[in-house]
């Protein structure tokens, strides 16, 4: 498997190239905030403009998606391949909530060398010998980080840390802990929950897409944040693939034909890779961070997503912040039909 520790180009003012370098410029992230979390006043876009948005009238902001556990993967990635696992914590069992015998979360790991790492959808894959995978799952606030021999102490809420033979420490921190982590075989991970095929690696064809989606009266947004039609989006780039294709995310998945798949298809690739290129998306309550502490820089590049009232990029409209689904749904009336 190759390793992945570089980007091969900066994308923004502020990205990174390499692992930890900043290029120019000023680190930029959004004003979207839940209004049950307090705002952080950091290196705010635009001003007042940004100030204005509140991403979550449902209260969940959906991070991180794939982009965020696809940049945390390729930055992990040569830190930790090669290295044997000495040493495992565990201080919050509801993390291993998903592992079928609590102990075997820890017995499973020690001893075992990781050699390699992978991704599905929003989980990330730590493969290990013996044809074992540790598998983790960010939920909303989750980071995985690799933290250096003599690194300051742990942040609070790490609830799984791991050393590695290297002295460095495998971190996984959650506030909320809705993610969860465990260590199984493939077949006990299939049988976790069923999963599509991933959007960004393995994306369905038009016609397989278009199977999936006949005669379903769901609204296409809801339909992109199943997992099991397509695993690995979520509510941001949900809506930015919306809004890049055209498509009006309250329609019916069944009523769209297959030039607007199509489009849909092209769009979600183009609206993933840009999102990856940028290290992901920092909403203002820092719910996600890159692995080395700095900020997602997709954030500048948002079309729909958190900008209700603001002039749509493409038609000039209104950009309105609609619920569907029970999830907040950016979009423009005035071009997406």
């Amino acid at each position: 498997m190759a390793a992945f520790g570089t980007f091969d180009k900066c994308h923004g003012p502020a990205f990174i190239k390499g692992y930890g370098e900043c290029i120019g410029g000023t680190r930029r992230v959004s004003n979207g905030f839940s209004p049950a979390q307090p705002r952080y006043g950091i290196d705010t876009l635009e001003g007042d403009a940004m100030a204005k948005r509140s991403y979550s009238a449902d209260g969940a902001l959906g991070l991180p998606e794939l982009p965020e556990v696809e940049t945390t993967r390729r930055l992990i990635h040569p830190l930790i391949v090669g290295r044997a696992i000495t040493e495992v914590s565990v201080t919050r069992a509801r993390m291993l909530r998903r592992q079928h015998q609590a102990a075997d979360f820890a017995a499973r790991l020690s001893g075992r060398r990781i050699v390699g790492t992978s991704r599905h959808g929003k989980r990330l894959l730590i493969l290990l010998d013996d044809d074992l995978i540790w598998l983790v799952h960010l939920g909303m606030s989750g980071r995985l980080t690799v933290a250096e021999r003599g690194d300051e102490e742990a942040p609070p809420h790490t609830h799984v840390r791991v050393l590695l033979d290297s002295g460095s420490e495998v971190r996984f921190t959650d506030p909320r802990t809705f993610g969860y982590t465990v260590v199984a075989t493939q077949d006990e991970l299939d049988e976790l929950s069923a999963h599509g095929p991933d959007a960004w690696t393995d994306p369905p064809t038009v016609r397989e897409l278009s199977g999936r989606l006949e005669g379903r009266s769901a609204p296409i947004k809801a339909l992109l944040l199943d997992q099991a039609i397509l695993a690995g989006v979520g509510n941001i780039y949900a809506d930015e693939t919306l809004f890049a294709a055209g498509i009006d995310p309250h329609r019916h998945g069944g009523s769209l034909s297959e030039e607007e798949l199509d489009e849909l298809l092209a769009s979600l690739h183009n609206v993933l890779g840009a999102g990856i290129a940028a290290g992901g998306t920092t909403l203002d309550d820092l719910a996600y961070m890159l692995p080395n502490g700095r900020a997602g820089e997709y954030t500048a590049e948002l079309a729909a997503y958190g900008r209700e009232g603001e002039p749509c990029p493409r038609c000039g409209d209104s950009i309105r912040r609609d619920v569907i689904r029970s999830r907040s749904t950016f979009w423009s009336p005035g071009c997406q039909i």
